[in-house]
């Protein structure tokens, strides 16, 4: 099967970065599922993957952890699938990824594609949908309802790929008052255009902005890009015994600067669940499986920001390096082979 793949950590822009091989095909296991893939997006922990997780003993390593296709075959203990039905789903981090022609992956943490969806739009939903699901009702355990409790959310990096269904979540099935942070005119309309109630600029300090718009502090604070940068400003930005949920990599974070106002601290990583393989894995299959029932009512929409063309080594490069220029909006799709 065709198949892209890394031997080194090297720049995006090297022609060795990513390259087209031929790899065996995968064969299902007893709660697998063999996919066809169809589509895929590109998300940041594949850079980073590609950048600091070199493969071992010089073999081929697979990137890619968004996947929409058709189920090819199914393991002997399948219950939840058959062959024929499209999928979507984010994969696991302990298994090869998929940026391959054919995928396996647990039926677990995988969801019924949403039937209003092409390939390329279902493909920019699952991971970013599962870490938005996850960050909002499980960590900061925001309550499913629209009465206005008197919350507040800044989303830091709205108009990312996390940022981008988060928003809509937040907006379309809670009662928060959502406040997204993003740089440029035409990703400050993005957030808006997504349900946000206020956008800030994250270039200029958080709370200043917050006050300069009518709103003094928020009760939560989703922070998914520049934690550490950003700390000083969260932590002044959020009311006392706020919450403070993030999902990026800090290489240093001083916690104690919570202390003085009660704020608690919650780390999201949607990887948790397939990785430890937890009684509630099943929770991703699940949330899904509603996120597809919110999309085909209309009420959540695709987040897909690019359409990079075929899957191949040379447009997963152009994706990469859009995603480390810090420029992209929504999410960066490639389909078909």
């Amino acid at each position: 099967m065709k198949a892209i793949a890394f031997y080194t950590s090297l720049p995006a822009h090297d022609p060795q970065s990513l390259q087209d091989i031929e790899l065996p095909a995968p064969v299902a296991g007893p709660r697998d599922l063999l996919v066809e893939v169809k589509a895929i997006s590109v998300n940041p922990v594949d850079t980073k993957v590609r950048q600091f997780m070199p493969p071992e003993n010089g073999e081929a390593k697979v990137l890619g952890w968004d996947v929409a296709g058709v189920v090819k075959a199914v393991g002997s203990d399948v219950s939840l699938f058959k062959v024929g039905d499209r999928v979507f789903y984010a994969g696991s981090l302990t298994r090869p990824g998929a940026n391959s022609e054919l995928h396996v992956v647990d039926e677990r943490i995988v969801g019924r594609m949403p039937n209003s969806l092409g390939f390329a739009e279902a493909a920019a939903l699952p991971l970013t949908a599962i870490t938005a699901w996850e960050l909002l009702f499980e960590r900061l355990q925001i309550a499913e309802d629209k009465a206005d409790q008197g919350q507040s959310l800044l989303i830091v990096g709205a108009a990312g790929g996390v940022g981008s269904i988060l928003t809509q979540l937040a907006s379309q099935l809670t009662g928060l008052k959502v406040i997204g942070s993003a740089s440029r005119p035409e990703t400050q309309a993005w957030v808006r255009a997504l349900g946000a109630d206020l956008v800030i600029d994250h270039r200029r300090p958080l709370s200043e902005e917050l006050r300069a718009h009518g709103q003094a502090q928020v009760t939560h604070v989703a922070s998914l890009t520049q934690t550490d940068s950003h700390l000083d400003q969260l932590v002044e930005a959020l009311k006392p015994q706020g919450k403070l949920a993030l999902i990026d990599d800090p290489k240093g974070l001083d916690i104690s600067k919570l202390k003085r106002k009660s704020l608690s601290l919650h780390w999201e990583f949607m990887y948790t669940r397939s990785m430890f393989e937890t009684d509630d894995m099943i929770e991703q299959h699940n949330l899904l499986n509603r996120v597809a029932e919110l999309i085909d009512a209309g009420v959540l929409k695709t987040t897909l920001g690019e359409h990079f063309g075929q899957i191949n080594a040379a447009n997963l490069r152009r994706a990469h390096e859009l995603l480390e220029s810090g420029k992209a909006k929504g999410k960066i799709v490639l389909e078909g082979f």
